[in-house]
């Protein structure tokens, strides 16, 4: 696979470096003792492992660090802890118990704070709750739920007991929740009664009772009212979360949980029929999301950050409800659309809260350029010192408008990339005392070795497009899919035996530096040139009218593969044809006659996970086959599509 990867600026530009005001926060004070630091890291991933584990709390240490290599490895084993008490408990020793550890606030403009005490408090009634109900350590409980407090205490009530959870995307169909509740096999539910929604309810205990009919599993339904909406009561399952928790008592002992023993499952969308149901450990994953947050973010106590995820996407659980909470930082939850009841509620939340650190998607950032800066206007967001992102490239145009418009060339722009797999963004910056580049997704942090590979498994060239390989274990990775663990070697550990497979193309810079460039489908063979999508994107970006891109490879009986554009603008034009042809000038001019698209479509919508992600399969299929055939389930608007086949007729008529 590998060939030159001098594609649209990939590798160029200039470093920035971490502004003053992170510089002065960096771990170790960011001088010698963290160069020393980090330079042991790098050449020993264990090392960096155990001290990192170091820095939280344990009832019982662990007698062996690693044991096993890939695919099959445990970390700390013997090691006894509870990400609750890390995550919460610890927090109320320190003196934090009366500093804010939520500010809620949903679009329709409700509000709460809630403080670690208040929180300490309702997640040990809930895992009295709990208990009650039957969960024990090993079970089951499904969350259908949005951005909400009680997701928070649901979620370290069942680390508390040592029971598994499954948090359930609330955009899902009743289809995609049943496929999720079958395979999980969840002794108790509990969900919301609604979320709002671009100004709409969503109706979730609705959904449930359609989705969970003949769920044989389901012993009893928490119902949590939120919004208000109506739904009918099963008697003899379901139960009000308000009158249980009055009951119930605000202490319920830890259980102590071996350091590699499920914590909960995430399930992962794909071109298979099947979600996959990714199983985490549980204090793995708190060691991995308490090391990313202290690179990627710098969280300091006196911090207000905000990850504008949604909690059924990983980002949330890594970068607020464990690790956010794990460094005890005053965490914004937001419920409901960031452009709702308009553009500039993105601004509002940030000047109201005051937040100095932003988790958020590209796509987000897109959309605010998209909207225009007039709705900057009046706003005070001097106190914004970091934007981090995940879930996909930002092209280099987006972020230096960010950088100069948003954050007035002051605020560092971290670009990071990982997956549900990962459980952490593990290329990233390091804030505070590394640089970052316009475009890339930073560099390997400590404890992860990779390695950019060629077809047979050799390292590529710097600069040369390679398949992006991780070659050694660490304790957030995955270690099976629920149910099938076969599944789970076939789809990461097949392809290069002893090394886990991204799936994802990638470049490595003079600098040190990834591109991650697109998934291995994303990255496309035209007449023998291996062209990323992510270029081809990035050009068509760059006109004035274009305010979303997507390319995918189809099939083509010459070339072998070409690409198809599609573009979103942010206004009406009287030629859409010609903007086409000027979409594809920019393609050429950017990369070369190779990667002009073979046709491009103007649409009015692209296929999107609520975490923003463009679903480029579904564009892919719509194209080659007609019709949309995989998993659709993490699809946040289906009427989306069916926006893009009436706009496909209406090109091809």
């Amino acid at each position: 696979m590998a060939t030159n990867g001098e594609q649209a600026g990939v590798g160029q530009g200039k470093l920035y470096p971490s502004p003053q005001v992170l510089q002065d926060t960096a771990p170790m004070g960011g001088g010698s003792e963290l160069y020393e630091f980090l330079e042991h890291a790098y050449k020993d991933p264990d090392w960096y492992w155990g001290q990192i584990a170091s820095e939280l709390e344990w009832s019982a240490r662990w007698q062996i660090l690693r044991q096993g290599d890939l695919p099959d490895f445990k970390y700390y084993v013997g090691g006894t802890t509870n990400v609750s008490v890390n995550c919460i408990d610890r927090h109320l020793k320190s003196g934090r118990k009366n500093k804010a550890a939520l500010l809620w606030e949903r679009e329709d403009g409700a509000r709460e704070v809630w403080t670690y005490q208040q929180l300490y408090d309702d997640v040990n009634r809930f895992a009295n709750v709990l208990y009650e109900l039957g969960v024990r350590r090993g079970d089951v409980v499904a969350l259908y739920m949005a951005n909400i407090p009680e997701v928070f205490i649901a979620v370290h009530a069942c680390y508390r007991i040592g029971a598994l959870y499954n948090v359930i995307f609330a955009g899902f169909s009743a289809d995609a929740v049943r496929q999720r509740l079958v395979d999980s096999k969840p002794k108790v539910v509990v969900v919301a009664d609604a979320s709002m929604r671009r100004g709409k309810e969503v109706p979730l205990k609705t959904t449930l009772d359609e989705a969970s009919k003949d769920v044989s599993s389901i012993e009893s339904v928490v119902v949590v009212q939120r919004v208000g909406s109506s739904f009918e009561m099963k008697e003899g399952r379901d139960h009000l979360w308000s009158d249980l928790m009055a009951k119930a008592k605000a202490w319920f002992p830890p259980e102590p949980i071996e350091a590699n023993e499920p914590g909960f499952i995430i399930y992962t969308s794909g071109t298979e029929a099947k979600p996959k149901g990714v199983v985490h450990s549980g204090v793995g994953f708190l060691v991995g999301t308490y090391a990313n947050c202290k690179w990627a973010l710098a969280l300091q106590d006196d911090d207000v950050y905000w990850c504008t995820a949604d909690v059924g996407w990983l980002t949330f659980p890594i970068f607020a409800l464990i690790g956010g909470l794990a460094h005890g930082a005053t965490l914004v939850v937001y419920e409901g659309a960031l452009d709702y009841p308009t553009p500039g509620r993105f601004y509002e939340v940030v000047e109201r809260y005051r937040v100095n650190k932003i988790f958020t998607a590209p796509t987000a950032l897109r959309m605010l350029r998209r909207v225009g800066e007039s709705w900057l206007e009046g706003r005070d967001l001097s106190t914004l010192q970091l934007i981090a992102l995940v879930g996909e490239p930002l092209d280099p145009e987006t972020w230096h408008w960010v950088h100069d418009v948003i954050g007035r060339g002051e605020i560092f722009i971290n670009n990071t990339y990982g997956q549900s797999e990962t459980a952490s963004a593990w290329t990233s910056s390091l804030v505070g005392w590394g640089s970052a580049k316009p475009g890339s997704c930073g560099v390997p942090l400590p404890g992860y070795a990779s390695e950019i590979v060629d077809d047979q498994g050799n390292p590529v060239p710097v600069g040369s497009t390679g398949y992006l390989t991780i070659t050694k274990p660490f304790p957030c990775l995955t270690r099976t899919v629920w149910g099938d663990h076969q599944r789970y070697l076939d789809t990461y550990f097949s392809v290069y035996p002893g090394r886990y497979y991204t799936a994802d193309a990638c470049i490595l810079d003079e600098d040190g530096h990834y591109w991650v460039i697109g998934r291995v489908d994303d990255v496309i063979n035209v007449s023998g040139h291996r062209l990323g999508t992510m270029e081809m994107e990035a050009a068509i970006l760059n006109h004035p009218m274009v305010a979303e891109a997507a390319v995918v490879g189809v099939p083509d009986a010459t070339k072998g593969t070409v690409p198809v554009a599609f573009a979103v603008l942010r206004g009406e034009v009287a030629d859409k044809q010609a903007t086409a042809k000027e979409l594809e000038d920019l393609v050429v001019t950017a990369i070369g006659p190779i990667a002009r698209p073979a046709s491009t479509h103007v649409v009015r919508a692209l296929p999107k996970t609520r975490s923003g992600k463009i679903m480029r399969r579904l564009l892919r299929e719509l194209v080659t086959e007609g019709e949309i055939r995989g998993d659709t389930t993490s699809l946040e608007d289906a009427e989306s599509v069916a926006i893009i086949e009436e706009d496909l007729k209406g090109i091809r008529s």
